[in-house]
Order: structure tokens, then sequence, then C-alpha cells
């Protein structure tokens, strides 16, 4: 769920939960990002950008899974977000390059490949004083460089992102935290799908959590990728990709830890 700042975010939540669950619910609240094609000669925000050449640091060797060498979907440029982000940001990883296997093969070639190991998603680090573009290898596919605009939001977890023990309510009237949710936040609940986003929290309108839980806490989203014409790609029907990693690893600065998920209707 978006909100455009923390007020009015907090204002809905005590409106239509009450004062101690919404409170406690505006209380998991992230800070995020629209990521948009800037308008009217608006300039990107710093070197964020869908598509185009890796940006690494020399002698980083480019991912590869089963043989294949991955493909770079985005770049996000960290130093330019650190500001909005505070200490939802523990550390600065300057850049991040966010990868996912999807070779330009033919289709009997591509059925061979292990499409179901985390292997298949890779995030790295540049440092971005050091960072060169680097074109992928064939047969990567080499999507067209787009450079994004990030607009700084407050989230809240979709229904299907909370557990029950999050939230105090009536279990004689509610089944429990989504089943509240999809009740009393009618509206708001999934405004974000379809859209590309980053950090705050996923998108899961399609009824399935993707943030997953340890004992650091709930896991950190990172990128949330929709369907995108311009750029020729896609998750399924309707479909996104969502790269998270657990907080712990986050603070510690092992994005060998980030991991991804696609959804779809």
């Amino acid at each position: 769920m978006e909100f455009e700042d923390d007020a009015a975010l907090h204002l809905i939540c005590t409106e239509r939960l009450g004062e101690e669950a919404g409170g406690r619910f505006a209380a998991t609240a992230r800070r995020g990002f629209r990521l948009e094609r800037p308008a009217d000669g608006a300039p990107a925000t710093g070197r964020c950008r869908l598509g185009g050449p890796a940006l690494l640091e020399p002698g980083t060797p480019w991912p590869v899974h089963d043989g294949m060498p991955l493909s770079l979907l985005a770049v996000l440029d960290t130093d330019a977000l650190a500001p909005w982000l505070g200490d939802h940001l523990p550390v600065r990883p300057g850049l991040l390059n966010f990868f996912q296997l999807d070779p330009d093969v033919p289709y009997e070639q591509y059925a061979k490949l292990d499409t179901s190991s985390p292997a298949m998603y890779r995030v790295l680090p540049a440092d971005p004083a050091r960072a060169v573009e680097t074109d992928a290898p064939g047969p990567a596919t080499r999507y067209p460089a787009v450079p994004v605009r990030t607009e700084g939001v407050v989230m809240l977890p979709d229904c299907w992102d909370v557990e029950d023990e999050d939230l105090p309510f009536d279990r004689d009237a509610h089944w429990g935290a989504p089943s509240l949710l999809l009740d009393t936040m009618e509206g708001l609940n999934g405004n974000t799908a379809d859209r590309h986003r980053a950090f705050g929290w996923p998108d899961t309108s399609y009824g399935s959590p993707v943030t997953v839980r340890d004992a650091d806490g709930p896991a950190v989203h990172l990128l949330q990728l929709a369907g995108d014409a311009e750029l020729n790609w896609g998750w399924g029907d309707a479909g996104s990709l969502y790269f998270t990693i657990p907080a712990g690893a986050l603070a510690a600065g092992d994005f060998t830890r980030a991991g991804a998920e696609g959804r779809c209707c």
C-alpha cells in the first residue's frame, strides 16, 4: 500500500482500524520509491535506470547460471536514494545491479536450463567511483536503457504480507490479519500492482506473500518490476518480479543472500 506521506498513512490506518490496531499497523510503514520515466525533460535520479549495460567495478565477473550469462534488468543508485530511506538503508552499497536468467535462445535450449534455482537471480553492488558500463555477453538479453526518476513515498505491507500476530483484531469477526485488511483497507491494498517500485513494501495482490521472515524480522524489499511493453519483458499473465534480501544480510552488506520471486495471475 502506498501513501504520499506519514500523516496520510497514519490517519487512514487509525480511521479504518482504530487507534490500537491502526497505530500498530502504521508502525510497520517503510519508505520506498516510485520508479517513473522522467517527463518534460526532468533528470533521472542519479544513475538509476531499467535495462542498459550493467555498472560494475573492473574485474567483476559477469554473473552466470547453468552456463548462461544473466541479463541486466535494472540499476539502483542507492547514494541518491539514501537521504529519503534513512535508517531503512543501514548500509551504503553504492550501485545495485539486478540480474535474471533470461537468455535470447530458442525455447528448446531454454527448457533445458535449471529455472528453479535461486541462482538464476543475482544482485551485485558496485562502487560508484569505480563502476564502468559493462555490456552483457551473448546470449544474454540486452534490454534498452531507460533512465528513471524516483519519487519518495511511504508504504505499508499489503494484506498477504501481514501475519496475524502483527495486529490486534477481533477473531470472532475476522479470520485473521489478511482478512481484516481486505475488509478495511479496500481501495488501498494492492495499489502498487503493475508498477515499478523500489524499497518500501512489495505488492502482494496476487494472494500470496513475498516477504519471508526470520529472526531479524521481515525481509527487506529491494525492487519490484512489472511487465513493461517498451522493454519487452514480463513475468506471466500480468506478473511482477520481486527482489528481497534478509534484514540481517542487508545490515551486513551481504547481497549474495538477495533473491527474487515472480508472481502472476
